[in-house]
């Protein structure tokens, strides 16, 4: 099948080497960088949710009007309004975009980000919460008639909304976790199951435990896994780029700490067996930054990359979520150089198969 080439669009130019700057929303910077991704031939855009970042639906909103075709991946923490009301503006947004949005469900994997919302609940029951709410949400969208709800998070009694999404059933549904609640309470929902990159034999486990959860709820999920790309002409100088980003990493003195995040876990224990895993995965900028997110580079020369890439495609990643370093040259460079490879290479795959 076609692979989904997923990007990431934020709302200022900023990354582990770049220190934000200027406003914390700059419009001209989303719809530049929606525009450099729609002409890279990237299918969708991630918009992050953070607790002091700026509201990703009015974001998606901005970028859309500045695209045609690019389509939207909106981050979305259950917990802070009502499913109901979540429903609605989903399916609004994606009325207003012509079809092109999709939610990424994310219980939150730092109790002290959660707080500034004024959420306190733990980390298993916010994956118990995300389940009922996943549920309120489908219910919302494709129920014809008033219904009631009396859960352990949520009461509503006579819910309906006349607005639905402009695609059938409903927009797509992604999310991700490393942990078994995670797992468990995503299984039942998911269309697409978000990884970071981890070594191909330990996503392969990961990937076959979510196969089996969702199997038991009679559904077949798909998979998205995130990397960050270096490239150059050739792979001795994408390594020298590699380590030229490390050292800026090191010199910023960003202290990685302790993480309550299991997928982040997951990333700095494969590091812990060596930097230098499969043919080009490098787990050192996951181990200097902490893991905080998707954080283990592929590096090489743009075939060597594309490769390893179709590699996790071959074990059921049919979308690959890139950021660079640089995020807009690296985009414009990953569109010139990388998706296109990319893309052949899966052809040729699926042809064989």
């Amino acid at each position: 099948m076609p692979v989904e080439m997923i990007g990431w669009v934020a709302p200022r130019v900023a990354s582990e080497i770049i220190p934000p700057a200027g406003p914390a929303f700059n419009a001209e910077v989303v719809a530049q960088s929606a525009k450099i991704h729609e002409a890279a031939d990237f299918d969708r855009v991630l918009i992050g949710y953070f607790s002091d970042a700026p509201d990703g639906f009015m974001v998606g909103a901005h970028a859309a009007a500045h695209t045609e075709s690019l389509a939207f991946l909106l981050a979305h923490r259950p917990g802070f309004i009502a499913p109901t009301l979540a429903a609605r503006k989903l399916a609004t947004l994606d009325q207003l975009t012509g079809g092109r949005l999709a939610v990424h469900l994310i219980a939150g994997g730092s109790h002290a980000d959660q707080a500034m919302d004024g959420d306190f609940v733990d980390h298993d029951d916010r994956y118990r919460r995300l389940d009922e709410y996943a549920g309120i949400l489908r219910r919302t969208w494709t129920e014809t008639a008033p219904f009631d709800h009396h859960g352990e998070f949520y009461r509503v009694e006579g819910a309906h909304a006349d607005i639905r999404c402009r695609q059938t059933p409903h927009i797509p549904i992604y999310g991700g976790g490393g942990s078994d609640a995670a797992i468990a309470a995503l299984a039942p929902h998911l269309d697409v199951f978000m990884l970071w990159g981890e070594p191909l034999a330990d996503t392969a486990d990961f990937m076959a435990r979510v196969r089996a959860a969702a199997g038991a709820k009679g559904r077949t999920p798909t998979f998205s896994l995130s990397t960050r790309p270096i490239l150059a002409e050739t792979d001795d100088k994408a390594w020298d780029k590699a380590r030229a980003v490390l050292a800026q990493i090191e010199r910023a003195g960003r202290k990685p700490g302790g993480q309550e995040n299991i997928g982040s876990q997951r990333l700095l224990a494969a590091a812990e067996t060596g930097e230098h895993q499969d043919s080009c995965l490098w787990m050192k900028l996951a181990q200097a930054t902490g893991a905080r997110g998707n954080s283990t580079a592929l590096v090489g020369a743009p075939d060597t990359v594309a490769r390893a890439m179709v590699e996790y495609y071959k074990l059921g990643a049919t979308s690959l979520l890139i950021r660079g370093y640089d995020p807009l040259p690296d985009a414009e460079q990953y569109g010139a150089e990388l998706i296109p490879l990319v893309r052949r290479l899966v052809a040729d795959v699926d042809a064989r198969a």
